[in-house]
């Protein structure tokens, strides 16, 4: 236990001078150049097929292109950017009652048997008799009852980046947004796996036709601070048993 004491002291003073460099200063926002989604812009895109020269009508206005009047400039390889349309409206509901009863009685006696009973009877305490020898009987019973009710609702748009193309023409993306008002900032990160055809020609893509997909929806700084226990008080819901 003292060599444990040491290590508490420790976490704790080093927990409490990260947040005194804190004091009067707003959360800093993460750096934009060192998120996944930089680093998929700057990688170098697949040269696009371009028809030679002879072969296209100058007077056209297809070209068949990403960049042309009718191409398809919905989101396709690494650093292409999409809208991830978040509409979460769940409610869910269960009621569950469950009734259980079992009652048991059970005798047994040696009226007669041979007149052993009668003479031994005479040798027991007063009231004792071999006629109700042994006499048992049980019961049980149980109720339970339970009830689960939810309901959430959320509705976002997010801007998220193709990170890169798996092998089976899988986009992998990913959006991260943090918008600091005041003292407290508000953090949102999407991520999952998409496929190109269910990307609407608005470039957009619903949370339901995201596979695996990560939602995170919080922020950090004076608010989310308060509402947050204290490590002490959380330390003590953990090792305390009562």
């Amino acid at each position: 236990m003292r060599s444990i004491l040491p290590l508490i002291a420790i976490a704790v003073l080093t927990t409490a001078c990260s947040r005194v460099e804190n004091i009067g200063k707003a959360p800093d926002l993460n750096p934009v150049e060192l998120s996944a989604e930089h680093q998929a812009m700057n990688a170098s895109a697949l040269p696009q097929s371009i028809p030679p020269q002879g072969s296209v009508d100058r007077s056209s206005l297809w070209s068949g292109g990403r960049q042309s009047l009718l191409g398809d400039r919905r989101a396709q390889q690494a650093g292409d950017i999409l809208t991830v349309v978040i509409e979460i409206n769940d409610r869910a509901e269960f009621s569950n009652t469950s009734a259980r009863a079992r009652g048991a009685s059970e005798e047994m006696g040696i009226p007669n048997l041979f007149g052993l009973p009668q003479s031994i009877d005479k040798d027991l305490p007063e009231g004792a008799s071999l006629g109700k020898a042994v006499g048992l009987s049980s019961s049980s019973s149980f109720n339970g009852n339970g009830s689960v009710k939810r309901n959430e609702k959320l509705e976002l748009r997010v801007a998220a980046t193709v990170l890169g193309t798996l092998p089976n023409g899988v986009l992998q993306i990913q959006g991260t947004q943090e918008v600091r008002v005041n003292f407290e900032l508000r953090e949102l990160l999407v991520t999952g796996f998409v496929r190109p055809e269910d990307i609407s020609r608005q470039n957009e893509i619903p949370y339901d036709k995201i596979a695996s997909a990560r939602i995170s929806y919080g922020g950090r700084g004076q608010i989310s601070d308060v509402q947050q226990p204290r490590y002490g008080q959380q330390a003590a819901d953990i090792i305390l048993p009562f």
